[in-house]
């Protein structure tokens, strides 16, 4: 599979990585042999890239990780976790003092000395802003904690301010054919800055798989069905914060655009991949099949001018006015 160097870091990355919430928690149940069974796929198709959090199952995410990199040894993966969202949303908690201990239960978690590379996860957004937050994150790289430091936002302005700062390595923000805002700022500043660009909810929760109708239900543990509102953290993360019924509807038209001999999924992959300044995306999987699937993405073509127009008309009249100004 390509790989792409993840800018700051120096870091080779796979095109496609794979997001590692569902393993964690919030998806519906996967056990510990499926989630290996996934981990074991990806890295078979490629896959050098693994996001995760120290939130996703309380850690149970991190855990699976560190017990398939501990039973691979030769494996040249990278890893990035993600802290800040296991206590109350209050700025005052991004210390030096948490971010050791934080960082010492994801060390722990995954079986290393030193972390890849730790993100901010979606905090406050005025703490893009403090400069005390970056020190201390600069203190974790000199103290062999972390290798590399970037930042998961939830509004291109959260994301911009982030990129300004000289230490942050990479910005992960949700960027999908249904949420195209980044294109705009983001990642121009992004490449300017040479700031490694990790999209994330490519295919908008699964919508753009093409698989869902408006009576598609999913279970109570699974946060498409508790959190369509934005009932337990930010709705952009549901569905990419575009209506169901609206978003299934989009999705059918984006899968007659799906090329041959590759999946709606696919091409909404193959779509991130080709965004200039994009570094790597990560779906999830909850299936060694999905993973293959998702891997696969990297060896379609790219879209092409007109079949790029014709999926920003569809953003354009279904979706620009649900979510463009929001995030």
């Amino acid at each position: 599979m390509e790989q792409r160097i993840l800018a700051r870091t120096g870091r080779p990355v796979s095109v496609v990585g794979l997001g590692t919430w569902q393993l964690g928690a919030d998806w519906g149940e996967v056990d510990d042999k499926d989630a290996l069974a996934v981990l074991d796929a990806a890295a078979a198709s490629g896959v050098t890239f693994l996001d995760t959090a120290d939130v996703y199952g309380d850690g149970r995410s991190e855990q699976l990780i560190g017990q398939f990199l501990a039973g691979n040894p030769g494996l040249a993966l990278m890893v990035a976790t993600k802290m800040g969202r296991r206590v109350a949303q209050d700025p005052a908690q991004y210390t030096l003092a948490n971010f050791r201990a934080w960082t010492d239960r994801s060390r722990a978690n995954l079986g290393t000395d030193r972390l890849d590379l730790v993100q901010l996860h979606c905090p406050p957004t005025s703490v893009y802003s403090l400069g005390a937050v970056y020190d201390s994150l600069d203190t974790l790289v000199d103290e062999q904690r972390i290798a590399a430091y970037g930042v998961s936002v939830e509004t291109c302005d959260e994301a911009l301010a982030a990129i300004a700062r000289p230490g942050t390595a990479s910005v992960q923000i949700i960027l999908n054919a249904f949420r195209r805002k980044p294109l705009e700022k983001v990642l121009p500043a992004a490449q300017a800055a040479g700031v490694g660009i990790i999209a994330r909810v490519p295919l908008a929760s699964g919508l753009l798989s093409g698989r869902y109708s408006r009576d598609t239900s999913f279970a109570a543990s699974d946060h498409r069905s508790y959190n369509r509102h934005g009932e337990a953290f930010d709705v952009g993360e549901t569905f990419s914060g575009v209506d169901f019924g609206t978003g299934v509807d989009a999705a059918q038209e984006f899968a007659a655009l799906a090329p041959a001999g590759g999946t709606p999924a696919q091409a909404a992959l193959r779509w991130v991949i080709q965004q200039p300044g994009v570094s790597t995306v990560i779906p999830g999987a909850r299936n060694p099949d999905q993973a293959r699937q998702n891997a696969a993405a990297a060896e379609l073509p790219p879209f092409v001018s007109a079949e790029l127009g014709a999926i920003k008309d569809i953003y354009d009249r279904r979706i620009r006015a649900q979510v463009h100004d929001r995030w």
